[in-house]
């Protein structure tokens, strides 16, 4: 390609999905992103691991040596789609250090160095978008950042990981157990090979880190948000939540909180939880994402969308980089990072939400009524209680079931329920306990 001094120079680091995606773009859509930036954007290269003639690109744009790449002086905007966290830190820092703006979708970094990156950004004057970050094409951190600007936010809530929506959806679908709908996701490609940053919320964490650092004006990190992943669901959950009128959702909570006395903290959390079948979130299927925000004038938005896959996630990178190369064109910057409340973190053991609680007991008169004291002794309120017998193979009625459902409780009075069932004379076993979002008190 001949080279243009009025172009924006782009190092692409990463060839995977996304990354590829991203060069097929940028190459076949030439003509458009220049109308749409002022100027031409030209590849310059591509920082792979491995250099080799059959990755789909000439292979003279690639290069193994990231270092060189980023600090190459045709170079304006660093795209960095390799992950994990490190190498890229490494790459993101130095092209900030250089005087690149850098366009990221790495999630697992942004939720623990945001902070670190966006001082390095500040000190060089350049850019640092992360759109894709969090639910791939769906456009949440813009809104957020700009179109909300003036607005006080009040709690972001959604499903932002497409494939524990898949297994959670085909649980609710096909009564499927935990393992057979992982299973299904694993085959047909939703799942990665280890999905443990995926089942154990791990993936939603990092995302709910970002949001509510940008929604509060306040540096939250991975560390900060409370996280509990899918793997204990049953499908007896499911028959129990739609019992209640609801489905379960794998869901990232963030949440201004003010205390009696006045004082506003941040609440971030990821959980499962009970969702009405009225609510907005509850009919968001599939791998397919969704988040709901809640703001003092705006009231309540809804973004919905594919949250992952290469073209999804190759949009939000394109709309990052148009940004990031207008800027560089006209000579503005896009939004810095906004840090200035310093909300302190609730624990979770403030936060107040509604509980679904599914015991075994002994099947003999007053269980029920000494399994209701032990949530009245700390103040949790049972809006809703069911028990049923449970019978062996043989028929034979072996002992009973109570489901209780409470009204809004904290997280710590809860928690101290729990723990006294778990020790009660007459209880077998706690099967499982899920809170309840989106519904009344």
């Amino acid at each position: 390609m001949a080279e243009d001094k009025n172009a924006v120079g782009v190092a692409v680091l990463g060839l995977g999905n996304v990354g590829s995606e991203v060069v097929r773009i940028i190459e076949e859509d030439a003509e458009d992103l220049a109308a749409r930036i002022g100027a031409p954007l030209q590849l310059r290269g591509i920082g792979v691991r491995r250099v080799a003639a059959d990755r789909g690109v000439p292979v003279e744009l690639l290069t193994d040596d990231i270092d060189a790449l980023v600090a190459r002086d045709d170079v304006d905007i660093v795209v960095e789609l390799m992950g994990p966290v490190e190498p890229a830190r490494k790459a993101i820092l130095a092209a900030l250090e250089n005087g690149k703006s850098v366009v990221t979708a790495n999630k697992a970094l942004l939720a623990q160095s945001t902070g670190k990156l966006a001082e390095a950004a500040e000190k060089a004057r350049v850019d640092l978008y992360f759109e894709a970050a969090v639910a791939g094409a769906i456009p949440v951190i813009r809104p957020l950042t700009q179109s909300l600007a003036g607005d006080t936010v009040l709690r972001v809530a959604g499903i932002v990981n497409g494939t524990t929506n898949y297994i959670l959806s085909a649980m609710n679908d096909t009564g499927a157990d935990y393992e057979s709908a992982l299973a299904d996701a694993s085959a047909l490609g939703y799942a990665e090979a280890d999905p443990t940053a995926d089942v154990e919320g791990h993936d939603a964490a990092a995302k709910a880190a970002i949001l509510a650092s940008i929604a509060f004006h306040t540096r939250v990190t991975a560390d900060d948000v409370y996280c509990e992943g899918i793997t204990k669901v049953t499908a007896e959950d499911f028959e129990s939540a739609k019992a209640l009128g609801c489905t379960i959702k794998l869901l990232a909570i963030c949440e201004r909180l003010t205390t009696d006395k006045g004082k506003q903290r941040v609440s971030a959390r990821v959980y499962p939880a009970l969702v009405p079948l009225d609510h907005p979130l509850a009919s968001v299927g599939g791998a397919f994402n969704a988040v709901v925000v809640e703001a003092e004038a705006a009231g309540r938005l809804m973004f919905y969308g594919q949250g992952a896959g290469g073209a999804p996630t190759a949009s939000a990178v394109l709309g990052d980089l148009v940004m990031a190369a207008r800027n560089r064109v006209q000579g503005g910057r896009g939004p810095r990072e906004s840090k200035y409340a310093k909300l302190p973190i609730a624990p979770i053991g403030m936060i107040p939400t509604r509980y679904y609680v599914s015991l075994y007991v002994s099947d003999k008169p007053g269980v029920l009524s000494s399994v209701a004291a032990e949530f009245a002794k700390r103040e949790v309120s049972i809006a809703e209680v069911r028990q049923e017998g449970v019978v062996n193979e043989g028929g034979e009625r072996v002992g009973a079931r109570i489901a209780v459902l409470t009204h809004r409780a904290t997280d710590e009075a809860l928690s101290k329920t729990i723990t006294a069932l778990e020790g009660h004379d007459a209880v077998s076993s706690v099967a499982s306990v899920l809170r309840m979002e989106g519904a009344g008190e």
